[in-house]
Parts: C-alpha cells; structure tokens; sequence
C-alpha cells in the first residue's frame, strides 16, 4: 500500500462513505523503507520472474503487476499445473474482478490454509494492497516451493484503521511477512549460506560435503542444486526433455548443446556434433563444443576438463551448470 494512503486526513476518511465501516490496514511509512521489506520484495520479484521466464513474462512491481490476475493466473498454471477458464486478458474493472475470484477460490484450495491464515482477497489484490499480495506470494513460496529461501523474519508495523459514522478507531500491530528461523536452523545468515554454497561450487571439491561444511551448508547446497535442477528442466521442457540425474545425463554433451541452445537463443547444427553419441570421443567431442560455445558467448568456466564431463564429475557438471544458472536465472 502507498505511503500516500497513510498520509491522508481521518477527515478525509471519515468523510468518504465507502470507507464506513470498513477495517483497514495501513503500512506505517517507516516499514515502507525497512531494507528487509525490500529484500522480501526483490526476492519475490526474482522468484516470479524466473518461474514465468518461458512464459515471457515480467514483474517489476508487485502490487502493480499482479492486480488483474494474469501473473496468478500464470503461476498457479506453472506451479500447479492448474489452468482456470477465464480470459487472458482481463481489460475491464468488473472482468478483472470475475478473474481474480476464480483464480483466489482455485489457488486457496491448492494452498490448503485455514480460513484464518488467509491474509488476502479479491478486493485487496484489486486494489494493489502491497500488504495482502506479499502475504498471498510467501504462502504460495511456502506451498509450492519451500526450498527457495526468503528473507527471514521480515516484520512491518501497520495501522489498523476502522471508519464508522461517529469516527476513527485505529490501532498499531506488528505483522509477520516471514517467520524467524529458529536458533538451530540460523547458524548462518541468508547471505552467508549462499556464499558458502558459492563456495563449494567453485571449489575443487571431490570427496563428501561434511568433511569441510556446516550441516546448514549442507542444506543450502542441496537447495542449490535443487534451484540449478528446476532452472535447468523449465529450460528444457520446449523440446521434450527431463533432467533427473544431473552428472551422468550431461556426461555425453547433448543435453548440455541443446540447454545452452535454448538460453543463448541459437540452433546449434546437428553435423556439428554427434546426436547418439556412442563412445568417449564422440562425447568428448559434444562436451568440448559446449564449452567452447560458452566461452564464445563470454561465459568462462574456470578448471573445467571436458574429459571431467564426460567422466561424470559432478563438480566439474555442477560449476558449468551453476554458470548458466546465474547468467540466466
């Protein structure tokens, strides 16, 4: 919700007949600029965007972007596999309205909260209630997929406001966007897990994880690898393939040529590398053209063999697989 909101009169409000009656929540201007709202929002925004990248589309506010329910209707198609009858394209008030409780009533079923967890409406979204989309967004983080990590205990005060006829009653509460995480799972901070993901990927790393890394390392890395994974099978599936093995099924270069095709936007020729390969040179051959197509493209590598691909390195998988990753996440 704009600043603007909370700054206008209780006149004002009290003057206004469609506010009587109502319950209102007001995000105190102050939380508007805590740096943890802010890293929620962006984290969110990036979760969207990269969900949505096949579907060519992109969010850059929330509460101005999701409104009419085409980006819902989008995610809830992506997540759940759900499609609901309604038009794409709503352009109209009232057709927007009509889109938003169809989609609301399907995606709250998928969520599975009681009615008390529901912190958001059609008329909320509607209305581009920062508030209610945030709270509607996590939940949908939470249920579909609870590997991604948000900003931790995220918290914004907010006035409750209520309009009647003999006036204003308002009072400031403390609302939880994100929860804390408790002392054993927080033995390092969002940002440091990542680096230290970071930094077993680019790693020589050979032998078991637990020899040099925290448990809650541990699980930050498998999360990574669970994000390259779902980043990689989201870019594969126009032309029909699956990823479940990461090492072996990139062993041979093919998967590897087509995925780099499909993020750099060109058709690699099939003479120039070997469809069903069915010795180590042919692999050799496929894997080397795919780093050599990278570095082509200004994306290096560092420490990669080829011959450490083809002799299924997960390592080795992993630091090219994980470049890809941040250059088109």
């Amino acid at each position: 919700m704009d600043a603007g909101v909370f700054e206008c009169s209780r006149e004002d409000l009290a003057d206004n007949k469609s506010f009587q009656g109502e319950t209102q929540k007001l995000i105190q201007p102050a939380s508007l600029e805590d740096p943890k709202l802010q890293k929620l929002k962006e984290a969110l925004v990036d979760w969207i965007n990269c969900t949505l990248k096949p579907e060519h589309i992109v969010v850059q506010r929330l509460e101005e972007d999701l409104y009419d329910g085409l980006v819902l209707h989008h995610l809830l198609s992506v997540l759940a596999g759900v499609r609901v009858s309604v038009e794409e394209i709503a352009l109209t008030s009232a057709a927007q309205i009509k889109k938003l409780e169809a989609i609301l009533e399907e995606l709250n079923q998928k969520l599975g909260l009681q009615e008390s967890q529901i912190k958001w409406n059609v008329k909320l979204i509607h209305n581009k209630d920062m508030l209610a989309t945030i709270h509607l967004l996590v939940a949908m983080v939470r249920c579909f997929q609870p590997e991604l990590h948000l900003p931790p205990n995220v918290k914004v005060e907010v006035v409750n406001v209520e309009v009647s006829r003999s006036g204003i009653t308002s009072d400031v509460q403390t609302e939880v966007l994100t929860e804390e995480r408790d002392a054993a799972s927080d033995s390092l901070s969002g940002d440091e897990a990542a680096f230290q993901s970071r930094r077993i990927l680019h790693s020589g790393w050979t032998g078991p994880l637990t020899t040099d890394c925290t448990s809650n390392c541990l699980t930050h890395f498998f999360i990574i690898i669970q994000a390259i994974l779902q980043f990689v099978n989201r870019n594969l599936s126009s032309v029909g393939l699956q990823v479940v093995d990461l090492d072996k099924q990139f062993a041979d270069g093919v998967i590897l040529l087509l995925l780099i095709g499909q993020l750099e936007g060109f058709f690699i020729p099939l003479h120039d590398f070997t469809l069903t390969p069915v010795n180590s040179n042919e692999m050799l051959n496929n894997v080397s053209l795919a780093l050599n197509l990278l570095g082509d493209t200004g994306l290096q590598v560092s420490k990669v063999d080829p011959q450490d691909i083809v002799s299924q390195d997960a390592t080795a998988t992993l630091k090219v697989l994980y470049a890809l990753f941040r250059k088109h996440k």
